[in-house]
């Protein structure tokens, strides 16, 4: 049996602990907040995310909550036309043998941590900020901020895009700022025009330089509104509230549906959009990172929680018939596994602007390229991701990216 040290409470660190206790391994789960709880609104799983939660037992259970999606809907928002959908019913599901959902941050969150909370071989410590780890020959052990250890005989950073793991473990600085502000709101299904309810569509209005993106969570009870701005700011930050005419300012190009559901946003939120260039390694002998910690990447791809889903059954089933002996061995096994796949992700999500924020004439040419393509050829494009059943194997993107790296592009 291994003893893990897990550091973060989120998604990524309570599915890491339980695909371990799964396995018969014992998980300490380090939290910085007092209590476990997540915060935001809306993600999107795509059948990657979905067959992952379905390895950790929690499948149908998140079924149950999501919002199945019927079309990723793509709009000019300035002109208003219907550009293209990928159709996500009978052929994708087909294809990729699960469905693609939606569903609110908080509920997956929760899932998650009833399960762990079933297994006394997980234990959870909320109040817990970790600084740091130290390590010896045969254990990893977490710093915290109190001067306290907590051992065992490894230690996943699961921390975050901020990570104190990550700090030590690879030494990068800050997160890079992409230059782009996200604003987010949650309003009430009911307060939507029925028009322009779309109830089973994540629908995107492109324009110059920014979009605007929607989409019910909730179990169709709310609409979550997320719009991105190109404006260039070079300070990150987080949450700040912005008042409901500035965030119609940032987006005044788009047309009037788009326009009327800017309007119906209240309490709008700012966060401004951090990364992370990819890295060849993120293990250091017995400690090693998943998730934000390891490979951050911006929300255009929709996979930030799918790859620390992905990244937590894989080292679960590397970790399965492993000992506290050979824990370095298997996660650098991990690491070499995984880093391709994440990497082509990361940089995919980030290129994606050059499909939601061209101006005039590319704008004209995306439309025309994008109109042209058959449900089937859309299924193609995403098929390197959506369509990941075994975590461990290298799935490259493929050649055609070199030329449209942007169409991969989706959005949380």
């Amino acid at each position: 049996m291994i003893r893990t040290v897990i550091t973060g409470g989120g998604i990524g660190g309570l599915a890491t602990a339980l695909a371990l206790a799964q396995r018969g391994h014992r998980a300490v789960v380090l939290e910085r907040a007092p209590e476990f709880a997540e915060i935001g609104a809306g993600i999107q799983l795509a059948p990657n995310g979905i067959h992952a939660l379905d390895r950790l037992g929690v499948g149908g259970a998140a079924r149950a909550l999501a919002v199945r999606m019927d079309e990723l809907r793509f709009m000019d928002g300035v002109s208003g036309e219907h550009v293209t959908s990928l159709p996500l019913t009978e052929e994708y599901q087909r294809r990729f043998r699960n469905p693609y959902v939606v569903v609110h941050r908080a509920e997956l969150h929760a899932l998650l941590l009833g399960a762990c909370r079933a297994f006394d071989t997980i234990e959870l410590r909320g109040g817990s900020a970790v600084t740091g780890y130290e390590q010896g020959r045969t254990s990893a052990s977490a710093v915290l901020e109190s001067g306290e250890r907590v051992a065992g005989d490894a230690l996943i950073g699961a921390d975050g895009i901020n990570s104190a793991v990550r700090a030590q473990l690879v030494g990068d600085g800050d997160p890079r700022v992409s230059g782009i502000t996200v604003y987010r709101a949650v309003i009430p299904m009911e307060r939507v025009p029925e028009e322009l309810r779309r109830n089973t569509s994540v629908v995107w209005w492109t324009g110059p330089g920014c979009h605007f993106v929607h989409y019910p969570i909730a179990g169709g009870k709310h609409l979550n509104l997320a719009g991105s701005k190109d404006d260039g700011g070079t300070r990150a930050f987080a949450g700040v509230p912005a008042e409901k005419a500035h965030v119609r300012r940032q987006f005044g190009v788009l047309g009037p549906d788009a326009q009327r559901l800017v309007e119906l946003g209240e309490g709008w939120r700012s966060w401004m959009l951090v990364d992370r260039d990819p890295v060849d390694t993120w293990t250091d002998g017995r400690v090693t990172l998943l998730g934000d910690a390891a490979h951050p990447m911006l929300h255009y791809a929709a996979q930030g929680a799918c790859q620390a889903l992905e990244d937590a059954v894989h080292l679960g089933d590397l970790l399965e018939e492993g000992s506290g002996d050979d824990v370095s061995q298997r996660f650098e096994k991990y690491t070499a596994d995984r880093r391709e796949r994440t990497a082509a992700i990361q940089l995919a999500a980030r290129e994606s602007t050059r499909l939601w924020h061209p101006a005039g004439g590319a704008a004209l040419a995306r439309n025309a390229l994008l109109s042209k393509l058959s449900p089937g050829q859309l299924h193609d494009h995403v098929a390197w991701m959506h369509g990941a059943r075994d975590f461990g194997a290298t799935t490259p993107a493929p050649a055609y990216l070199s030329t449209h790296p942007n169409l991969n592009g989706v959005q949380e």
